[in-house]
């Protein structure tokens, strides 16, 4: 029979099966007769036991789940992080956006004697054209979501 993975428990391996016929299945770990771990709207084909799915396999045209593709949600702005570096950069306020505190304070301490602040001047229009040119999904993995 065919179907669709509706769900697996992370934890224990668990999952449910939707059949083409209008039921859902359950299934363990040692049901899933391929590599790898079942995918949420995977489609596969398994064999039933009452309520069980049996010798479940993924099907060979099934598209990549979507979830693997997409860009990691953050609630940061590189373009944000980027303008505060342009114009407040010497002082450290796009790395204090950033939640690099540490490198912020020192960026902030070096502004006071003339030779930091062309250090950080230099500094913060590295950082502004790095986050430019850097990728969503880099950006993301970089700087990630604050807790």
């Amino acid at each position: 029979m065919r179907g669709q993975v509706l769900g697996v428990d992370a934890r224990s391996g668990h999952g449910l099966v939707a059949g083409d016929d209008g039921q859902r299945y359950t299934f363990l770990p040692e049901d899933w007769a391929q590599r790898g771990e079942p995918a949420i709207g995977q489609p596969v084909d398994f064999e039933t036991s009452g309520g069980r799915a049996l010798n479940i396999f993924p099907l060979a045209s099934a598209p990549p789940p979507l979830a693997a593709s997409a860009v990691p949600h953050n609630d940061r702005n590189k373009y944000v992080a980027a303008a505060l570096a342009f114009l407040l950069g010497t002082l450290g306020v796009h790395r204090f956006y950033l939640g690099r505190t540490a490198s912020a304070i020192v960026m902030l301490v070096l502004t006071l004697t003339f030779f930091g602040l062309i250090v950080t001047g230099i500094w913060a229009l590295v950082d502004t054209v790095r986050y430019l040119v850097m990728s969503d999904r880099e950006f993301a993995a970089r700087y990630p979501r604050r807790p």
